[in-house]
């Protein structure tokens, strides 16, 4: 099932961050089942940088079966800018969708300004390796880059680990709101149980500054355009970045 057109991006329901373990088909299909159940239409799956197509095409065939939209993506961890830029250029037209865990300044600021970077993920159990600031806001502007938050993470946290996460995710939040940078909220589960329906994210992310038109659309338009203008630069009339072939020599 593939969801098209401004109204979708309105009113349709994106989990951009669903992390089965992608081998075992039970787990995958309970996750899919869920994510049906409360509401969502569209799902970006994890799947490792060297996926094999038959697992691909399983996860393919069960999300099909459960009528979710599947979107490919790959949560990268380099250990260096030079081995983000190699491993970007080995796998972006194998993906739909583009994660880099931010765990260095210099992951970050190269994260931030590549544009084949689409999800920005900063650690926020330890301060000290969270490295989101107003040079990495600014440059994650300027390319269309997302700031992504797991509500799992927020869900999952006690006493006062969550009172300290709250505080960064809202530091966060008022940063990203500065610069433009477009916020995502996913739920980042790997389990049936970690899951909530779109209405309840929308609620608590008040809790992390965000009002509940802006939070609707961090679940609905914002990932949903992400995964459209990424399925257009997959697509064989692409050029390049904004530059599209519409009609090609002997076409009727």
């Amino acid at each position: 099932m593939s969801v098209d057109g401004a109204t979708a991006m309105r009113k349709v329901f994106v989990d951009l961050h669903l992390c089965p373990p992608v081998n075992d088909d039970e787990k995958v299909r309970a996750l899919v089942k869920r994510s049906v159940e409360l509401g969502y239409k569209i799902a970006g799956i994890t799947f490792p940088a060297d996926f094999s197509r038959e697992d691909l095409e399983r996860v393919r065939k069960i999300c099909c079966e459960m009528g979710l939209d599947l979107a490919t993506r790959v949560d990268l961890t380099p250990k260096s800018s030079k081995e983000l830029l190699s491993t970007l250029t080995k796998i972006r037209r194998k993906f739909e969708i583009i994660a880099v865990n931010c765990n260095s300044r210099e992951v970050a600021i190269q994260a931030s300004k590549d544009r084949r970077v689409d999800i920005l993920l900063f650690a926020l159990g330890d301060p000290r390796r969270h490295f989101f600031s107003e040079s990495e806001a600014r440059l994650a502007s300027e390319k269309y880059a997302a700031l992504e938050i797991n509500m799992s993470q927020l869900i999952c946290s006690e006493g006062i680990h969550r009172v300290r996460l709250l505080s960064m995710l809202r530091k966060d939040v008022l940063l990203a709101r500065k610069f433009g940078v477009p916020i995502i909220l996913s739920s980042g589960a790997s389990e049936p149980h970690l899951l909530r329906r779109p209405e309840d994210y929308a609620f608590l992310s008040y809790l992390i500054g965000l009002d509940l038109n802006s939070a609707r659309k961090s679940l609905s338009k914002i990932p949903y355009s992400i995964i459209n203008r990424n399925r257009r630069k997959l697509s064989p009339n692409y050029v390049c970045f904004g530059v599209y072939v519409v009609k090609r020599g002997g076409d009727c």
